[in-house]
């Protein structure tokens, strides 16, 4: 008879977080995969958990896939583990599942913390519609474009950053997407807990204060105030995307699809510079 795949959330600080079931799953069955055998072994000493581990990482999802796949048809149980968190969620562990689903192999969720979920229940944003989109892209140009892309979007907006970026990244939505209302959650679960909140242009000038900021940081954008139609020129709009670091052309498309024109007529209006 087949084995099964658990997918087994773990703590992303303060291990009080990880379930009684979390913990008799990685106890009962044949082996751990895991991005990292050290952090995990970790949390395994800490629960005196004895299960042997197998590394399973982005470099080596695709092939270790097969070999999990044979593993569980052969009768044996595995869990799948991240370094913090639940897996798959800006984790490794996609291709696997995918794999394992085709072949007919059940995979069971063994659910419990995830940093995204946790942020989102504390911020005070809009909980009804959210996006999650991990994490930002590390170049500002395309953090830019992205941002831009979602600008339209009526839900609240999740991110991953990490500390060393937190400050130019917040810049560029203030810049991009018009000051929203942001929340900026650090340090989940942890001793330094902390969420900064208000527009992104104030938690930026708070963080500015700061010579380091340190910590796994969870950021979620509010949908901004709707302002008067008559507030900015399209010319207006095109200028300060463009200032966000948008081509004239990007610009001018963003700057259509905001004020639902034809690209054409907005583009006539800038063919004299």
């Amino acid at each position: 008879m087949p084995g099964v795949l658990y997918i087994v959330a773990t703590p992303i600080g303060n291990l009080g977080d990880m379930t009684y079931r979390a913990v008799e799953t990685l106890r009962s069955v044949g082996r751990i995969a895991c991005e990292d055998t050290r952090q995990t072994r970790k949390l395994l000493d800490h629960f005196e958990i004895s299960t042997p581990l197998v590394s399973l990482h982005e470099h080596n999802e695709a092939t270790r896939a097969d070999q999990v796949a044979q593993w569980i048809q052969a009768g044996l149980d595995i869990a799948l583990v991240s370094d913090a968190g639940t897996p798959l969620i800006s984790d490794p562990g996609y291709r696997i599942v995918r794999e394992l689903v085709s072949r007919g192999i059940r995979v069971i969720p063994i659910p419990g913390v995830s940093a995204a979920v946790a942020a989102l229940s504390a911020a005070g944003l809009p909980t009804d519609e959210f996006r999650f989109c991990g994490f930002f892209p590390r170049k500002s140009g395309e953090r830019r474009r992205l941002l831009q892309a979602l600008a339209r979007e009526e839900c609240t907006l999740i991110f991953y950053e990490a500390p060393h970026r937190i400050k130019e990244t917040l810049g560029d939505v203030a810049e991009v997407l018009g000051d929203p209302p942001v929340v900026v959650a650090r340090e989940l679960t942890k001793v330094h807990e902390e969420f900064l909140r208000g527009s992104a242009a104030e938690v930026l000038k708070t963080l500015e204060k700061r010579d380091v900021v340190r910590g796994e940081i969870t950021v979620l954008i509010g949908k901004p105030a709707q302002r008067p139609a008559s507030e900015e020129t399209v010319e207006a709009m095109v200028a300060r995307l463009e200032q966000a670091g948008m081509s004239r052309m990007e610009a001018i498309k963003a700057a259509a699809r905001e004020r639902g024109l034809p690209k054409r007529d907005v583009y006539k209006l800038f063919e004299r510079d």
